[in-house]
């Protein structure tokens, strides 16, 4: 019993090394010694899967033997207070609530008007779409939604 236990520790450790070693970034490998360190605190914490069948972790399973994790700070009452009086002052509140308009949509007049977003400039358009011909990123006519470059891999120099 002992024996079987210890083997399924050893078990799972590799198996978390091993992945933990798949998933690390090529550019930056770590030492052995950042990788024990990895695993005693996923260890310490309950931060492993023990059980395969449905991928639930130690510290999920029993809570109470593992320290509980930080609660993450939400907003203060100030913060939550300006954000609603800027959504007053910018009729960016709902306030039909069978149709879901805001304050703005329904008497944009009453409320400052937004900001326009820069879009493209004529030439910048043209020049897009003459890529786009150039590489096939064009849609092709029919059902299917391809694009030239997929149905002619051949005509624009790379198959996808």
């Amino acid at each position: 019993m002992n024996r079987k236990y210890i083997s399924a520790i050893l078990l799972a450790t590799t198996a978390l090394v091993a992945g933990q070693a798949v998933a690390a970034d090529a550019s930056a490998p770590k030492t052995r010694a950042q990788v024990k360190a990895e695993l005693a605190e996923a260890i310490r914490t309950g931060d492993i899967v023990i059980n395969g069948e449905n991928g639930l972790k130690a510290n999920e399973i029993n809570p109470g033997l593992y320290p509980a994790k930080a609660a993450v700070q939400g907003k203060t009452r100030e913060e939550v207070k300006a954000e609603l009086v800027e959504a007053i002052r910018t009729g960016n509140i709902v306030v039909n609530g069978d149709s879901g308009l805001k304050a703005n949509e329904i008497n944009p007049s009453l409320y400052p008007a937004k900001a326009a977003v820069q879009g493209k400039t004529r030439e910048e358009v043209k020049a897009e779409l003459a890529e786009a011909i150039r590489t096939g990123e064009i849609l092709a006519g029919g059902e299917g939604n391809q694009k030239l470059n997929q149905l002619n891999p051949q005509r624009y120099g790379h198959a996808l």
